[in-house]
């Protein structure tokens, strides 16, 4: 079936998935979303530990609805999750420490239509009520004239869109007020090699947890050189945007004070599925999922190291999070590296 034919009704693609552990996960419609006369479901599925102190991930898939590779990686790692659980003891044991939560099609109608925006024409990416201090890219930092016109943020003083709000509560009941929530958005369409971007995309000043995010990366790479294909850096050092949703639930965590919330994104670096087959120039579509189905296969499993990598972590935060003098290191460190102006005034 193509892309084009194929109908992303996800809840019942989830419900088949996890049909032989579905005692051992929770499967939610968080929402509807009404669009030309249907009802679109938000789903939302967990799993894992029932400890509300657990750490957590959650995995997030579908802002976009163009970037659909987003949604079929998450899907991916699910999948695989699955198909390990009855067999695999060292899984078991993670999943008793650490909580998931799987939110692969946050834009179900932009799916559906190959769309960018939902279906009221708002690019969900934009949609937090905040602006940008500083200058932003024209259009693509989040625009207010039109819905006709991409990275349509909505009318100022509304409220966000179902589907925005739907994964920002989703966000507050699964990963707040835990020692530690990490959270990784899958996107796709920016350069040729694949990012992970974290806070912030509306500023240029450091993150408050620029050490721990420093200190993961310092991890991953350690633990895996192999995988030297992601640079992960501040969103803002490549552009900076309005409304950026992450943004938006990263500071509100942080008026929480409690525990460490980390959300990244994975850009994956679409220019190099179009340098590969330069068709996919002829095609919106194209231009952000890879078309050719063993380049599709390469992508679905590249990320899975990653994934898993991000729940070990979790699981085991008190072994590398950073604190006291360590913490500092890691801070210079990192102040070097992504923003070097600021690490020679301190």
């Amino acid at each position: 079936m193509t892309h084009t034919a194929r109908s992303f009704r996800l809840h019942d693609e989830l419900a088949q998935i996890t049909a032989k552990v579905a005692d051992r996960v929770e499967l939610q419609i968080a929402g509807l979303v009404e669009h030309a006369g249907e009802s679109w479901p938000l789903s939302v599925l967990s799993m894992g530990s029932a400890d509300p102190q657990a750490p957590a991930v959650a995995f997030v898939g579908g802002v976009h609805g163009l970037e659909r590779i987003g949604s079929e990686v998450v899907l991916a790692f699910l999948r695989s999750l699955v198909a390990r659980m009855d067999w695999d003891t060292s899984l078991q044991a993670l999943l008793d420490r650490v909580h998931l939560l799987f939110m692969p099609a946050v834009n179900p109608v932009g799916l559906a239509r190959m769309t960018r925006s939902n279906g009221r024409g708002v690019d969900l990416m934009r949609n937090a009520p905040h602006d940008a201090s500083g200058k932003v890219p024209f259009l693509i930092g989040g625009q207010r004239y039109s819905a006709h016109l991409p990275w349509y943020r909505g009318a100022a003083g509304e409220a966000m869109e179902i589907e925005s709000s739907t994964l920002c509560q989703m966000v507050r009941e699964h990963l707040f007020g835990r020692p530690l929530a990490i959270a990784i958005d899958c996107h796709s369409g920016f350069g040729l090699r694949d990012r992970i971007w974290f806070p912030y995309a509306r500023h240029h000043q450091p993150a408050p947890h620029l050490a721990e995010a420093f200190a993961l990366r310092h991890l991953f790479n350690e633990s895996y050189p192999q995988h030297s294909f992601y640079i992960m850096e501040p969103q803002s050092l490549i552009y900076s945007t309005h409304g950026d949703l992450w943004d938006h639930l990263y500071d509100e965590h942080l008026g929480t004070q409690n525990g460490i919330f980390l959300p990244f994104t994975l850009e994956m670096g679409s220019w190099t599925w179009v340098q590969k087959n330069p068709r996919q120039l002829f095609s919106l579509f194209g231009h952000f999922n890879p078309m050719l189905p063993h380049r599709l296969e390469r992508v679905l499993r590249r990320h899975l190291t990653l994934f898993t990598f991000l729940i070990q972590a979790a699981a085991a935060a008190p072994r590398w999070c950073p604190t006291a003098d360590i913490r500092r290191q890691y801070q210079q460190a990192a102040l070097q590296r992504w923003y070097p102006a600021q690490a020679q005034n301190t």
